[in-house]
């Protein structure tokens, strides 16, 4: 073989290298921003159980104007899933909490190998997505 075609052969080697790497790179990407996701879809099903727990009367199971007393096995039978798991920061939140913090830690690890994180804060009227990990 001449150099040239040595040259050749090299270089693209090393295209076909750096080509899986990007590959390999966006889809560990793609799988972090998907498991992301999942987890707010998720957390925001809890957060609406949780704002119904907040108006329902105490008579009914509920918390009658707080959040207090207010724990993951109320909010669901499982608070791990195949996106996750999910907590609440103060778990039980004590007694006349107007507020909650939610925490859902992903199945995918970002590149640095931490899992994927959400946290939500749930309000008595709204829901507001604190931070993700991942994207």
């Amino acid at each position: 073989m001449g150099n040239q075609q040595l040259l050749i052969l090299a270089i693209g080697v090393v295209v076909l290298a750096i080509a899986v790497a990007v590959g390999i790179t966006w889809f560990q990407d793609q799988a972090a921003s998907s498991n992301r996701d999942e987890l707010a879809m998720d957390m925001s099903q809890f957060a609406v159980r949780a704002q119904a727990y907040y108006r329902r009367p105490r008579t009914l199971a509920g918390g009658e104007g707080s959040f207090g007393a207010l724990s993951m096995d109320k909010l669901t039978s499982q608070a791990r899933n195949l996106n996750g798991s999910y907590t609440i920061e103060t778990d039980p939140v004590p007694a006349a909490a107007q507020n909650i913090k939610l925490i859902g830690t992903g199945t995918e690890c970002l590149a640095d190998g931490r899992p994927v994180k959400v946290v939500m804060m749930v309000y008595p009227d709204s829901i507001l997505n604190v931070g993700a990990e991942g994207h």
